[in-house]
């Protein structure tokens, strides 16, 4: 039996698990089986590696996206210039090659509501997966800023720095904190919303609820509103397409 699993830290909600138990029963897959890796540090990484046997490939998420990376043997180009990993492919020499798929899945998700004044975008985070919206962000000429708790390098506004004016200005906002998801779901990222209009598009990369109160702000004010469920299964057929089992 071939795995596959999932490595992150409190982690039984797992969109990934549930993907993929019913890929294969959906697409009479029989030899491979995906489960939950969740670690309590990601020092116990390597002990994964050793003592899963038959062990393929790995989906990374929250929070070790980046803590991963010095673990692996090779990371791929676009993940390398992204700074985070979700993929990791063990290949038949034992070697850990990361990938990210993240970029894949947003990019595309994002990629038919875009119009031609969609020229700036907030993004409310810095984790790992904000450096994938970023790089897409850029691939599609948008350009785009960081929305942080506090300064620090690389982040243009701090929460208290935004403003309505600077909401109604960038029109693409992309909440990539975990501010909103299930159970907590009364909480939201704590900006201007009344500068939202409907020429915005709203992306939250949570996916439940499956309309967080960030994405209902913007809807209640005529915008675009998109959430994370597209995405994450096309970087899911992502990483499954680079497995290659």
């Amino acid at each position: 039996m071939k795995k596959l699993g999932l490595l992150g830290k409190d982690i039984s909600y797992s969109f990934s698990r549930n993907y993929f138990k019913n890929k294969f029963e959906n697409e009479n897959i029989t030899d491979t089986s995906y489960e939950n890796f969740d670690l309590e540090n990601i020092d116990l990484f390597p002990s994964i590696i050793k003592n899963t046997e038959n062990i393929k490939g790995l989906n990374v998420t929250i929070p070790y996206k980046e803590a991963v990376m010095p673990f692996l043997d090779k990371i791929n180009k676009k993940a390398k210039a992204i700074g985070a990993v979700n993929t990791i492919k063990i290949t038949k020499k034992g070697k850990l090659v990361g990938y990210n798929t993240d970029c894949y899945g947003f990019k595309n998700t994002l990629k038919p509501f875009v119009k031609p004044h969609h020229k700036k975008a907030l993004i409310l985070g810095t984790g790992g997966a904000s450096k994938a919206v970023a790089f897409s962000l850029k691939e599609l000429g948008i350009d785009y800023k960081y929305v942080s708790r506090k300064h620090s390098k690389g982040v243009t506004f701090t929460y208290d720095d935004l403003t309505e004016t600077i909401v109604a200005e960038h029109e693409v906002i992309v909440n990539c904190t975990p501010l909103g998801t299930f159970p907590n779901i009364e909480v939201c990222a704590n900006i201007p919303y009344n500068g939202i209009t409907d020429k915005h598009i709203l992306f939250d990369l949570i996916y439940n609820p499956d309309q967080t109160k960030f994405l209902k702000q913007g809807k209640d004010n005529g915008a675009t509103t998109i959430n994370g469920l597209n995405m994450l299964k096309l970087q899911a057929e992502k990483s499954w397409a680079i497995w290659d089992l």
